[in-house]
C-alpha cells in the first residue's frame, strides 16, 4: 500500500522548486534553493536534503513519503541519469535518480520537465480521464509530453517527444539554440514571439505601441500588453505565432491521434489572442478525418504549483525500496 505522500522536485536553471503533495494534488508546503549556488553536486544535494528533511519534519510526514519525482532537462526516464545539462552548472552525466535514492532513502524517478508536466496534467490536471493527449509547454523553449493510451512515450533511449525541434521553416528558418535551423521553438516560444516583433519591427514601417520600448529588449509580455491595448501589428504577431503552431498541432495529431492539446506555460494564459488563431490555424491545415475531433485546452495546474506537481506525479509509480 502507497504511502500518502510524495515530494516534488524541479531542477530549473536558475531555482529548484520543490515540494510535499499528497494523492489529491494538494501541495502541503513548498519551497526553493538556487541551482547553480553549488559548483559541486554533491553539495547541492546536501542542501536539497537538509532543506526537504526540515519541511518534512514540520509537517510531520517523515517516514510517510512514497517516492520523490524529479523534472529536469535532458533527464533520461530509464537511466535516471541527467545526459546533457543543458543550463545546469554540474558536468554531466549525473545519475541523479540513484543519488537520491541513496542520500533520502526514499525511490525516485527522474524525466525531462515537459513529460513531467505531462504527468503531473494526467494525475491532477486537464487530462484526467484522458488515454491520449500531447502536452506542449510554451515557455523559453517548446517543450512536449506524449501521452498515449495512458503512458508517456519515452522511445527507446528515454528521449522521444522532442516536438518543440521539429522543423517548421527548410529554408531561411530561425537558428535554434539546438543548432539547427526552423525549428517549432524558435517562432513559438516566449522567445520566438520576441524575436517575430523584433522582425516585424525592422521590416515594417506602421506605429506601434512596441515602437516605444528599446527593440532588444522586448519580451512576449510586451506582445501581449500591447495586443491587449488594441496595438494591430502586437495582434499580428500573435497570428503568426498562432499560424505556425496551429500547422505543427495539425501535423502532430496525424502522429498519435490525441483526443486534446494542453497548453502550459506564460503565452498559453494568452487568451482569445493566441487561441481564436490557433484553432482556426489547427483545423485549416487538419487532415480531414481528425477535423472538429481535437481540443485544445489550457493548463489546470496553478502556474505556482505546477513544476512540483508535475514532478511529484512520478512518485507515485515508484515501488518501496
Amino acid at each position: 500500500m502507497s504511502k500518502p505522500y510524495v515530494i516534488g522536485i524541479d531542477i530549473g536553471g536558475t531555482n529548484t522548486v520543490f515540494g510535499i503533495v499528497d494523492a489529491r494534488g494538494v501541495v502541503l508546503a513548498s519551497s526553493s534553493i538556487k541551482t547553480a549556488k553549488h559548483s559541486n553536486i554533491n553539495d547541492y544535494i546536501d542542501e536539497l536534503h537538509g532543506e526537504l528533511t526540515r519541511m518534512m519534519e514540520v509537517n510531520d510526514v517523515v517516514g510517510k513519503i512514497n517516492g520523490i519525482g524529479i523534472g529536469a532537462p535532458n533527464a533520461n526516464y530509464f537511466t535516471g541519469i541527467i545526459e546533457d545539462g543543458v543550463n545546469l552548472p554540474w558536468p554531466t552525466p549525473i545519475p541523479l535518480a540513484q543519488m537520491m535514492t541513496d542520500k533520502f532513502g526514499i525511490p525516485t524517478r527522474i524525466t525531462n520537465d515537459a513529460n513531467a508536466a505531462a504527468i503531473g496534467e494526467m494525475t491532477y490536471g486537464a487530462a484526467r480521464g484522458m488515454k491520449d493527449f500531447i502536452m506542449i509547454t510554451l515557455g523559453t523553449g517548446v517543450g512536449s509530453g506524449i501521452v498515449i493510451n495512458g503512458q508517456v512515450v519515452y522511445g527507446h533511449d528515454g528521449f522521444a517527444g522532442e516536438l518543440g525541434h521539429v522543423i517548421m521553416k527548410r529554408n531561411n528558418g530561425r537558428l535554434c539554440g539546438c543548432g539547427r535551423t526552423g525549428c517549432l521553438e524558435t517562432y513559438c516560444s516566449a522567445t520566438g514571439v520576441a524575436r517575430t516583433a523584433r522582425e516585424f519591427l525592422e521590416i515594417r514601417t506602421e506605429p506601434s505601441l512596441l515602437r516605444d520600448l528599446p527593440i532588444e529588449s522586448i519580451t512576449s509580455k510586451d506582445v501581449y500588453d500591447a495586443a491587449v491595448a488594441g496595438d494591430k501589428m502586437a495582434k499580428e504577431i500573435f497570428e503568426y505565432t498562432a499560424n505556425i503552431l496551429g500547422e505543427a498541432l495539425a501535423d502532430f495529431t496525424v502522429f498519435s491521434s490525441p483526443s486534446a492539446f494542453i497548453l502550459f506555460g506564460g503565452l498559453a494564459k494568452s487568451g482569445d489572442l493566441l487561441m481564436k488563431p490557433l484553432k482556426e490555424s489547427m483545423e485549416r491545415n487538419m487532415l480531414k478525418i481528425f477535423k472538429g475531433k481535437v481540443k485544445i485546452l489550457p493548463s489546470e495546474l496553478k502556474e505556482a504549483d505546477a513544476a512540483v506537481l508535475g514532478a511529484s506525479a512520478l512518485g507515485w509509480e515508484v515501488k518501496p525500496l
